[in-house]
């Protein structure tokens, strides 16, 4: 594979930057650069931003409103949105549930709900996980029960990420009892808003609400809401996974983060000097760049095979994760002491409290304990492996 950039890549580059730095509000870029708490309309602002110039679905077919990106377009946009500090889109819609919609959804979910998803008309939730259901999740126990022209749903789904700004839900539900777990398992669309839908705040170890428990109560859901057949849940779930785990490598903001790592590294003095010339603590930044370099790689590699994702999106999953959170270690690690005070509220944009040492390092611990959650979500990186080792390794 030649990894180096034609013209017209390094000319889309440009284009790429120009934009986002003309149109990326300053206010948005600082709550990121500075690891602030970002709230619902600064994601909605910069997907309607997007949606405006037609970039806001790279990976969508031009006949939803998709831009048709090549891969390498893809990673370019991805790569220069990380650097400048601009937020994900919310992947939910955009990433996970639209390319379900795209191949199984019958055509009038395709025409109600693909436009509503570019617009950020509808913002989405996964309801996958429950309480004893997470890394396995063909026991899903929320039950589906089909009544004539609609669906009775009743059960529980948990880490519901931003849950609470959602008015739309994908979900799996268990639809059969008496075939194997797997095939009884059907994806279901619902309405949020509907009545018997209860949303519960979990406040995480950084003290903050980014997660939920959702109930449903005896919700009506109309079976055209039923996205392909039932008991075929399953399969349109694993389609899911691979486009979100590919997501999760997140190379373009690990850039940004290393970047940001050495800029502390030369500043922070050890024994009178900056830690970045100290030979061991340079070598474990140099790993983790060569590391990140690799996985950079991998993922062009994976993205030009023009394939739905496979077994590549595990190895993807599980690098990008442990990249993410090495780059966390050696950040607490630059600021010294000047990270151990735990500051939550730092994270606010408002917050104009005394800095206990540099500004910079006010909200690294929490960022550290919120960075814990990435190799476990998407799938656990343990179950990444047994992936890897079944249908790569044959094992």
């Amino acid at each position: 594979m030649d990894l180096n950039y034609t013209k017209e890549e390094q000319a889309f580059r440009e284009e790429v930057r120009s934009f986002v730095h003309d149109n990326l509000p300053k206010d948005i870029a600082d709550k990121v650069l500075h690891h602030k708490r970002l709230v619902k309309d600064d994601w909605v602002r910069w997907q309607k931003i997007l949606f405006k110039k037609g970039w806001v679905a790279p990976n969508w077919p031009k006949e939803y409103g998709g831009c048709a990106w090549t891969p390498i377009q893809q990673h370019i946009f991805d790569e220069e949105c990380g650097y400048a500090g601009a937020p994900r889109v919310m992947p939910f819609g955009l990433v996970m549930v639209a390319p379900v919609i795209q191949h199984f959804g019958s055509k009038w979910q395709k025409e109600h709900y693909l436009p509503r998803i570019l617009s950020s008309e509808d913002w989405w939730a996964q309801g996958y996980s429950e309480p004893g259901s997470g890394s396995d999740l063909a026991s899903v126990k929320t039950k589906a029960v089909r009544q004539g022209d609609h669906y009775i749903v009743d059960g529980q789904k948990t880490w519901t990420t931003l849950g609470q700004y959602a008015n739309m839900i994908f979900c799996l539900v268990r639809t059969d009892t008496t075939v194997k777990k797997q095939e009884g398992i059907s994806f279901l669309l619902i309405d949020m808003t509907a009545p018997g839908v209860t949303v519960r705040p979990i406040i995480t170890l950084d003290e903050e609400h980014e997660v939920n428990e959702v109930f449903f109560d005896n919700v009506k859901v109309p079976a055209e809401n039923l996205v392909g057949e039932e008991g075929k849940g399953w399969t349109y779930a694993k389609f899911l996974l691979g486009h979100e785990r590919t997501g999760i490598a997140r190379v373009g903001e690990s850039k940004r983060e290393l970047e940001q790592l050495k800029a502390i590294a030369g500043k922070q003095l050890r024994n009178g000097k900056p830690l970045m010339q100290d030979p061991r603590f340079r070598d474990r930044v140099t790993a983790v760049e060569v590391e990140l370099m690799a996985l950079e790689i991998t993922l062009l590699r994976v993205l030009s095979s023009r394939t739905k994702p496979g077994p590549e999106a595990s190895i993807l999953k599980i690098k990008g994760t442990d990249i993410q959170q090495a780059l966390t270690e050696l950040t607490m690690e630059a600021m010294g002491p000047y990270a151990l005070p735990f500051r939550p509220e730092a994270r606010d944009a408002a917050w104009k409290g005394e800095p206990v040492g540099p500004e910079y390092a006010a909200s690294a611990a929490a960022v550290y304990f919120n960075y814990r959650k990435t190799s476990i979500y998407g799938g656990s990186n343990e179950i990444q492996r047994n992936i890897i080792s079944q249908m790569v390794l044959g094992l």
